[in-house]
């Protein structure tokens, strides 16, 4: 429900005016607006001039923001690990944190730098890993020497093999082994074993051809090849070792440090919040002037709480909102715990305005009954009930989980006693089901037309409160005119009602001549408020109703499913087979059970319901407080 919203000014001696706004925060109740439009006269708005920082609070203001930027930097490099909680006065800690938060920041930048080249040597060296397990097999044909030199390179075809055989063919000639294997990624290895002088002259003929070797890091340049593949992963290994020690250290630092650095951060930001928040401040020579909305309910905790620390010195004043100020107030909605979970619903909506409607209270209400209306089968709602329970433990703290498991808690309860009167269980009639005999009332498969009529007149009910709402909605804002149309649609949709109930069970003609009467003086009343759209708006009423006949239809899809599920069940010959395909039928129902009714009855709230009262535009209330976590 929309909480009703005070227009308050907080005052103050200048003194007092960050501990006022400290405590103002702790509270956590009251908005403040930077604006003082409406708040004070006009002629009076030249004695109000903005707070602005003397010297000694900039300087400070400056100083948090320099530690703050370096506790962030500092943050960037430390992994991000649960870490203790200090216990440290954060206040007396920041000098500490100032005098080595540069220190602590270069050896923290130095340990990532240093990881950050091991891991790029260790990626280049693994991305050369899947060439080294192609070569290794080939010292093995090639053999080794301390007069050989040895040669890798990979090729992308056979055609560039042959080329390159040819080639060393002709440099060296014919004193070489050239051998050849598969890949990654269909490359193919070349390991060419050559006399150590020929090395250098083959070497500078591969980089005329733009044959690139296979490379090695600089550091393993004077190490014959096999040598190279050993040593590089030699350093593979090192490189994890060494990458875990400077992990670890970090790691300590953390848990040793950034509780102390998070707890000053925090102080930091309430402390930059407070001294941010006076560029909405106003004041004159002696006082401060704080003014905002709150909700009316928090107006005497607010003054208590200013006027017992302060010893009355700072004061709470409430004022009268002011007509034109009506759309601009914030929105606060709170409901009791048995609406709550239906926000759900609600905040997928725009906030409604302040002198509008929420939308919660009539989801809360009617939708679990055009849930239960819909479904209504005791055996499916008491399935879904059990569901419900279960979601309930599963997701204690998860919000929207929670929220839809008690949504999905309360229609079960009312499919549960809609079956009952309906007189069905698992698509089962009250023929064969004696306590459902007792109970039933109707029986929706057999009296369509009955159920029609059901359908249509929970529609004229609805569409009319909708209407009485809005009704009452524009005569709170004065629109006399609208209020008039609204009026006049009311009428007319209980007139044309009642006269289509009289052709199935007709009225004394006395009753039905008064009828058609307000019929005909009520059209062109209609026209008279509401201009020539008006009868297109009225065709939009009656349609709507119609709308509701989705009630009967969909609930009717529903006990026919399960019918023929019950009756599929009996004609397989096997007991088993019948069950698992009844069953299977009936789990299919019991998901279009819980999707259809769903989707339809927030269908006809959005667009049946809402869009003749609800004004929507409204401004979200928030309150100036600490940073939540």
């Amino acid at each position: 429900m929309i909480v009703a919203m005070s227009k308050v000014e907080i005052i103050g001696p200048m003194e007092l005016l960050l501990p006022a706004l400290d405590r103002v925060r702790a509270l956590g109740l009251f908005q403040v607006e930077q604006e003082m439009r409406g708040f004070v006269d006009r002629e009076d708005e030249k004695a109000f001039r903005s707070v602005r920082l003397d010297k000694k609070t900039l300087a400070e203001r400056l100083y948090f923001d320099d530690l703050l930027a370096k506790i962030d930097q500092l943050a960037g490099f430390l992994p991000k690990l649960p870490t203790r909680c200090s216990y440290l006065e954060p206040h007396s800690a920041v000098g500490i944190v100032a005098d080595v938060v540069d220190k602590h920041t270069l050896l923290c930048s130095g340990l990532c730098r240093r990881r950050d080249a091991l891991e790029g040597e260790r990626g280049e060296l693994l991305r050369q890993t899947a060439f080294l397990d192609a070569l290794e097999p080939l010292f093995k044909t090639a053999g080794e020497g301390t007069d050989l030199d040895f040669i890798g390179v990979s090729l992308k075809n056979s055609e560039a093999v042959d080329h390159l055989y040819q080639l060393i063919a002709r440099l060296t000639g014919d004193t070489f082994e050239f051998v050849t294997t598969s890949g990654p990624e269909g490359a193919i290895i070349v390991l060419i074993t050559l006399p150590v002088e020929l090395g250098a002259k083959v070497r500078d003929v591969l980089n005329g051809e733009r044959i690139p070797e296979l490379a090695f890091p600089a550091s393993l340049g004077q190490l014959p090849f096999p040598d190279k593949v050993r040593a590089v992963r030699r350093r593979i290994g090192d490189i994890g070792g060494e990458l875990d020690r400077v992990n670890a250290e970090l790691q300590r630092f953390a848990f040793r440090w950034w509780p102390t650095y998070q707890c000053v951060r925090e102080w930091l930001l309430d402390r930059l919040a407070l001294l941010t928040t006076t560029a909405a401040i106003h004041k004159t020579d002696l006082c401060f002037f704080i003014h905002g909305w709150m909700p009316s309910p928090d107006v005497p905790r607010l003054r208590s709480a200013l006027n017992g620390e302060f010893q009355g010195r700072v004061v709470v004043e409430e004022q009268e909102a002011l007509e034109e100020e009506m759309e601009d107030i914030p929105i606060a909605i709170r409901n009791p715990p048995y609406f709550r979970p239906f926000e759900l619903f609600t905040r997928i909506l725009p906030l409604p305005s302040y002198r509008s409607y929420d939308p919660t209270p009539f989801i809360g209400i009617f939708f679990p009954i055009f849930f239960g209306m819909i479904l209504g089968d005791v055996g499916y709602g008491l399935l879904l009930l059990a569901c419900a329970l279960v979601m309930l433990k599963l997701f204690r703290t998860r919000r929207d989980l929670h929220d839809a498991a008690l949504i999905l808690l309360v229609s079960s309860c009312y499919a549960v006693v809609f079956g009952f009167l309906y007189g069905e269980c698992f698509g089962g009639t009250a023929g064969g089901w004696r306590l459902l005999e007792q109970t039933c009332v109707i029986e929706r498969s057999r009296s369509i037309m009955p159920m029609l009529a059901f359908s249509l007149s929970i529609g004229v009910a609805h569409v009319t409160l909708g209407l009485c709402l809005g009704f009452w909605s524009t005569l709170r804002r004065r629109l006399v005119r609208e209020s008039l149309a609204k009026l006049v649609n009311i009428l007319l949709l209980l007139c044309l009602a009642a006269l289509a109930v009289s052709l199935f069970s007709p009225f004394p003609p006395p009753v039905r001549k008064s009828l058609n009467a307000a019929v005909l003086v009520a059209i062109p009343l209609m026209l008279l408020t509401g201009g020539l759209l008006a009868p297109l708006e009225m065709m939009k009423n009656i349609g709507n109703i119609v709308s509701y006949a989705r009630i009967m239809a969909i609930g009717l899809a529903s006990v026919l499913i399960a019918q023929v599920a019950n009756r599929f069940a009996g004609l397989t010959g096997d007991v088993l087979t019948g069950a698992v395909a009844g069953g299977l039928l009936h789990l299919i129902n019991i998901a279009l059970g819980i999707f259809s009714p769903t989707i339809h009855s927030l269908r006809l709230h959005y667009v049946e319901f809402f869009d003749k009262f609800m004004v929507y535009g409204g401004r979200r209330f928030e309150p100036f407080k600490k940073p939540s976590g």
